[in-house]
Parts: structure tokens; C-alpha cells; sequence
């Protein structure tokens, strides 16, 4: 993995702002943006912020492009051909793909990146394969009159990927976008930039013409204000955080633009002391602690029986102190460093928190041994012993979990939807019945009964209450980024009252 981590960091521009009508700027002024490695804490790069002239440029040439029509109403054999082309480039550069994620925010690129990159270029023939099969609605009620029901594209998407899986994000948004014909401007995290600027470069490799997708980069304050406020964005996608979240649905509700947005998670993960007992263990830490346990859908608050309580937590917490902590780029690593000093420092801090509430430190807290550089932190389990608690209620968004325990299945329904997430929820159970009725009375946007996180590409993906707003994938994502059309045509000629003319 040296050479590849050395083959990138080679090909690194010392600083960059934005791809627009297919040309990278270098960008100039004092909106600077250090990426930092957080494996070492040295330099990645400069990201320039794009202020609002910039965010201008770039819609300007989404919106001309669109209006052009050279993809918008591009055949739909045509736009496939740039698809499955992109697809192809996306899997040819996986190594490089990953890495650069790798690089930017420390996820694991055995465990994490490499898999994210797959799954990317898989996005990309789905939805290429989808368009072909999709079918047109007709209706006929009225008599002698065919109602034919089309799809056109919306127009300019904004697409918001986050920093903790940024290729994953993107090019799940920008292939249904383009799929049906929009034009798109991408604002990545400014901690993670790499990969977005690699993926349009790869875009117009691909075939896709240039300005139809064209890229800003700096802070959300600026840059992200300045494309979700802008005039000329018709849809929004967001992954993120709920504070940014309102603020960007807020900007788009004075347009009525149209907005997705997939926001934070405390997902409960409910083990059944009649579950496989050793994969929902093995699920449990997975559900914590993979992607540095830096992700929406984590199963952070895990509730167990009582009956198997104890055994479970001595188990869970023997399997968290031995979880290997290391470069990213090791084979062998399962928790790579935090994103950022800040973010560390964010996750370090529930630590006191749960102190002040007299929660149970079970295990870690701290700073991880043998590394001088690098946000390198020990993995953690408290336990509580009521679900009020900050700790039951925050997402930490970090390797971070809170175990609970309850006695009967309404108390571990009551509290596992006692929050004010609804991402997702797992359930262990070898009870059929059981898993039903606890599935159904569970409020989350997906429910996973006795399996860590599988993404169905056919299935719609969201939350439940702050845990989001509408769904992508399948067709919930082609109905985001296209409008209905409806065309009505008489096939016979039928009375039309003559207003005006004379008896």
C-alpha cells in the first residue's frame, strides 16, 4: 500500500477551488483550507474556498448546459453509454479512489474505502441499467383519450456529499441525477475534496459533456450557503449533519426547490436473548466501530436482555480491547484515526460527559497508545442505565457505543424509538413472530432483523423523523431528480362548448 498512498500524493496539485466547464481552477485570495492527513498531521493540500462568484460560474454553466439540451434531452441509449463508461473508469481507478479518501479522512482502505469505491462504480451501471427498464405510465378512463404519464429532468441539482464516505455519496447522487438528464453542481467536504475532483475528471473521460457536472469546493458557511441559496438550483441532496441540514432545506424552501436529505442516526440495535449469539455480537462491534465508527446508520445504542446481559458485555467489551488500531492504509488496521483534531476532541468529550451523568466507562476513552501523530483515539463502550441520558440521545458519530439493557419486548421497543433519529434500527432474534411485530412497531427508515447493514439498490434509503427528509435509491431516486409530466390526447373528435358564438 506504500506505493499507491506514494503514487497519489504525487499527482496532488498544491492547491485547488473548482472544476467548471470541464477546466480546473487553481483559484487565488486568503479562503484557504488545509486538508490535513489525519494519520500524521501533515499537509494534503490547499483547498481555496470557492466564494459566491465561483458557486455563480458554476450554476451558470450547469444551467446553460441543461438549456442546451446536449444531455438533458440526450437519448437515453446515449446517456447510458456514459454511464456504464463511467462505471468501468470508476473500477480501473478504484486503488487511486480509495487512497485519496484514505488519505483525506483516515478510513480504513481495506476495510472501508476500497469497498465504498466498488460500490460506487456499482451505482453507476444500476442506475444506467434502470433508465433502459424504466416504462411510461398510460391511462385511458377517458373515453377516446389516451393520458400518457413522461418524466423530464428537474433542471440543476446541488449535491452535497459528506466527508466520512465521499465517493460512496456522490456518486450515488450525480448517477441518478445525470440518469435522467439533470446537470449538477458538487460541494464535497472541504475535509475531503480528492475524490470529487477525480470523479469529474473521470466524468468527462467517460464521455459526459463538459459543464454538465462541474464541482465547488471551501466551507459551508460560504461555499455551501452560496450553491443552496442560489436562484438557479432546482434540487438539492444533502448527507450530513441536522444543523446544516435545516439551514440548507430553509434556503431551498424560499424557492420551493426540491430537497433530500439523509441526517443523523442514534440507531438502537436490539439483541433478543434468543438471538444468534455470536453474529449479533459480531454485528454489534461492526455496527460501532467499522468506518472508524464514523457513520449515519451506526448501531450505537446496543440494547440486550437481561438475561444475556452480562455475558454479552464481557464479550462485547474483551472484543472492543483488542480491536487492532493503525495506519489506514495496514491490512491489518480496523480503526483508523479520527477525520480531524477537531472532530477527535468532539468524541473524546462524550467521555466527560458520560462521567458527569455516571454512566459506566466499560472500556477506552483516551488517546490511543504508541502513536505520536495522528487522531488516534481508543474505541469506547459506556454503559447507561436510562435512555434520557446525552449519551443515549446525542450521535457521537464516532467509535462509540452505549449499551443499555431492558426485560421485556415492549420495554426494548419503547426504548429503541425513544429518540429523535429514525435512520435505521437492528434486531436479533430467532423468533419469527417476534421479529415481525418488533420490525413493524419500530420507527426507522430501514430495519435490519438479524444482519449488519445491507443496501438494497432497489429500495428506498432514508430517515424518520431529524433522521431525514424523502429517499433515494431505486426509483424513489429517479422520481427525486425528474418531475412528472402529464400529456392528454383525444384520439376522436369529441363537443367543444363554443363560448361566444352565436345560437
Amino acid at each position: 500500500m506504500a506505493n499507491i498512498k506514494q503514487k497519489i500524493l504525487t499527482s496532488i496539485p498544491e492547491k485547488t477551488t473548482a472544476i467548471i466547464n470541464g477546466k480546473a481552477v487553481q483559484g487565488e485570495g486568503d479562503n484557504i483550507f488545509e486538508v490535513i492527513n489525519p494519520t500524521d498531521e501533515t499537509k494534503v493540500l490547499d483547498l481555496v474556498g470557492s466564494d459566491a462568484e465561483y458557486v455563480d460560474r458554476a450554476v451558470e454553466a450547469a444551467r446553460k448546459r441543461f438549456e442546451q439540451g446536449a444531455w438533458s434531452r440526450a437519448p437515453i441509449q446515449a446517456r447510458q453509454e456514459v454511464l456504464f463508461k463511467t462505471a468501468e473508469l470508476i473500477q480501473a481507478h478504484r486503488e487511486e479512489l480509495a487512497a485519496l479518501d484514505t488519505l483525506c479522512v483516515g478510513l480504513p482502505y481495506h476495510g472501508s474505502t476500497l469497498g465504498q469505491t466498488q460500490a460506487a462504480a456499482d451505482w453507476f451501471h444500476y442506475f444506467g441499467e434502470l433508465i433502459g427498464t424504466a416504462n411510461d405510465d398510460l391511462y385511458q378512463q377517458l373515453p377516446n383519450t389516451k393520458t400518457l404519464i413522461t418524466r423530464d429532468p428537474v433542471g440543476v441539482a446541488g449535491i452535497f456529499p459528506p466527508w466520512n464516505i465521499p465517493l460512496y455519496s456522490v456518486a450515488l447522487k450525480t448517477s441518478a441525477a445525470l440518469a435522467v438528464g439533470n446537470s449538477c453542481v458538487i460541494k464535497p467536504s472541504s475535509q475531503s475534496p480528492l475524490s470529487a475532483l477525480r470523479f469529474v475528471e473521470l466524468l468527462h473521460q467517460a464521455g459526459l459533456p463538459e459543464g454538465v457536472v462541474n464541482l465547488v469546493n471551501g466551507s459551508g458557511s460560504v461555499t455551501g450557503a452560496a450553491l443552496a441559496g442560489h436562484r438557479d438550483i432546482d434540487l438539492i441532496s444533502f448527507t450530513g449533519g441536522g444543523v446544516a441540514g435545516k439551514l440548507i432545506a430553509t434556503q431551498a424552501a424560499q424557492r420551493f426547490a426540491k430537497v433530500t436529505m439523509e441526517l443523523g442516526g442514534k440507531s438502537g440495535n436490539i439483541v433478543f436473548d434468543d438471538a444468534s449469539y455470536e453474529r449479533a455480537l459480531d454485528t454489534a462491534l461492526l455496527a460501532v466501530y467499522s468506518n472508524n465508527g464514523q457513520i449515519c446508520l451506526a448501531g450505537s445504542r446496543i440494547l440486550v436482555q437481561n438475561t444475556i446481559a452480562e455475558r454479552f458485555i464481557s464479550d462485547f467489551v474483551e472484543r472492543v480491547e483488542n480491536i487492532r488500531i493503525g495506519d489506514p492504509f495496514s491490512p491489518e488496521t480496523e480503526l483508523g484515526p479520527l477525520s480531524s483534531k477537531g472532530h477527535m476532541e468532539q468524541v473524546l468529550s462524550y467521555v466527560d460527559v458520560a462521567r458527569s451523568e455516571g454512566v459506566e466507562i466499560l472500556t477506552g476513552g483516551n488517546h490511543a497508545s504508541g502513536f505520536d501523530k495522528g487522531y488516534y483515539i481508543e474505541p469506547i463502550a459506556v454503559l447507561a442505565d436510562d435512555n434520557r441520558l446525552r449519551v443515549c440521545q446525542e450521535e457521537v458519530f464516532g467509535p462509540y457505543a452505549t449499551i443499555l439493557t431492558f426485560d421485556t419486548e415492549e420495554e426494548a421497543i419503547s426504548i429503541a424509538n425513544d429518540t429523535q433519529f429514525g435512520l435505521v434500527a437492528y434486531l436479533w432474534t430467532e423468533n419469527v413472530a417476534r421479529a415481525l411485530r418488533v420490525s413493524e412497531a419500530l420507527r426507522a427508515g430501514t430495519i435490519l432483523v438479524n444482519t449488519p447493514m445491507q443496501r438494497e439498490k432497489n429500495a428506498p434509503f432514508g430517515g424518520f423523523k431529524h433522521s431525514g427528509i424523502d429517499r433515494e435509491g431505486g426509483k424513489w431516486s429517479l422520481q427525486f431528480y425528474s418531475e412528472p409530466k402529464t400529456t392528454v390526447i383525444p384520439y376522436k373528435e369529441f363537443p367543444i362548448p363554443k363560448m361566444g358564438a352565436e345560437n
